[in-house]
């Protein structure tokens, strides 16, 4: 938990914690964040017109940064790897001088990192804005970033994991598991940046330094992720049954989970507990020893 109560705080009077969310709109984004955005730069109110994205697609389709560059009038570094997308990306800002496109995945090693490739453009240290959603490695790219402190930082977590759990994939390009809220958060916190707002799939940071001028007296991880929409819960009965409650489906591929896929136990050995059936507690016995061992 995090407290800013100083005299400095114009909002020290109670709100929400989550009082951001009521700004939500999408101009391009997909989940309010351009409202979210654009109402976190009005507090912090410390502009100097510049903004990252890693994952540009297209320059329109889920962007974070498209309303800050065609209404704002914002510089922008627009990263997209995918050869196609990063061809429309270039369409989409023909005429634009003030749009940097770059074809090019961003690593987290020091050839390839955000730092490499910013070093030969003209961007303020302390950039407004940096979005990040590349569907895997989020969390080791910004992890990798040293050079650069930008005001705001939009990070993609998986949304399908619960906020209690830290969870972090494995660095490795090859994989796109993504990671939890709770241990992007705790990223966040070493690198000087603070929660302020979530919305279904990201998660908002300033600079710890503005922190204070949202009034946000609780910022954990655990209060700040409303929309669990996308969390399916597993637990099991007394008797060893597996249940699943909640969203049941795996969003990215819609396949519904299937109870009857994820039972650990036989039917016949699903019992109360103290069952005193001697013969099936000898199997049960001989069954656990054969999972034990890998065997079944």
């Amino acid at each position: 938990m995090s407290e800013n109560t100083g005299s400095d705080n114009p909002n020290k009077t109670a709100k929400s914690n989550t009082w951001l969310n009521k700004f939500a709109k999408n101009v391009t984004s997909q989940y309010g964040e351009d409202g979210i955005i654009g109402k976190v730069l009005d507090v912090i109110n410390d502009s100097n017109k510049w903004c990252v994205e890693l994952g540009s697609w297209d320059g329109r389709k889920c962007s974070n940064t498209f309303n800050l560059i065609s209404e704002k009038e914002y510089s922008a570094v627009l990263i997209e790897g995918n050869p196609k997308r990063f061809k429309d990306l270039v369409k989409t800002f023909e005429g634009n001088g003030k749009a940097i496109p770059i074809n090019a995945f961003v690593g987290f090693e020091k050839e390839d990192g955000l730092d490499a490739l910013l070093k030969a453009i003209e961007i303020p240290v302390d950039f407004d804005l940096l979005s990040i959603d590349i569907d895997g490695n989020d969390y080791h790219v910004w992890e990798a970033v040293h050079d650069y402190k930008p005001k705001v930082v939009v990070i993609e977590f998986n949304p399908t994991i619960l906020k209690t759990v830290e969870f972090v994939q494995p660095r490795d390009v090859r994989v796109t598991q993504g990671s939890s809220l709770l241990s992007i958060s705790k990223l966040a916190k070493s690198k000087g940046y603070e929660l302020v707002s979530t919305t279904k799939t990201n998660a908002i940071f300033v600079d710890s330094k503005y922190f204070g001028l949202f009034g946000i007296r609780d910022n954990s991880a655990e209060v700040m992720m409303t929309d669990e929409s996308l969390i399916t819960h597993i637990f099991c009965g007394y008797d060893g049954t597996v249940f699943i409650r909640g969203c049941g489906i795996m969003p990215w591929q819609t396949i519904t989970y299937k109870e009857s896929r994820v039972q650990q136990l036989p039917r016949w050995a699903r019992k109360r507990v103290g069952d005193r059936n001697i013969l099936r507690r000898k199997l049960g016995r001989f069954f656990r020893r054969l999972r034990k061992k890998n065997i079944i």
